[in-house]
C-alpha cells in the first residue's frame, strides 16, 4: 500500500489574499487605477520627505553664517 502524495501548497501572504479579493471585486481598470493612485501617494510622500530634508540642510547652512 502506498501513501497518498503530499501536496506542498504555500500559505498565501496577506498581500496575496488582498489581491485575490480585489480581483473578485474590481474590474481590471479599477485595479490599475487604484494601484496608480497608491503609487502617486507614495511618490508624493517621497517628494515631501526630500523637500523637508533640503529645507533642514538650507536652515543648517544659513544658521552657520
Amino acid at each position: 500500500m502506498q501513501a497518498a502524495p503530499v501536496r506542498a501548497t504555500a500559505i498565501p501572504s496577506f498581500t496575496d489574499a488582498l489581491r485575490a479579493i480585489e480581483s473578485l471585486l474590481m474590474s481590471g481598470g479599477q485595479r490599475t487605477a487604484r494601484r496608480n493612485a497608491w503609487t502617486s501617494v507614495l511618490e508624493d510622500r517621497r517628494r515631501a520627505k526630500d523637500r523637508m530634508e533640503a529645507q533642514r540642510m538650507l536652515d543648517a547652512v544659513s544658521s552657520r553664517s
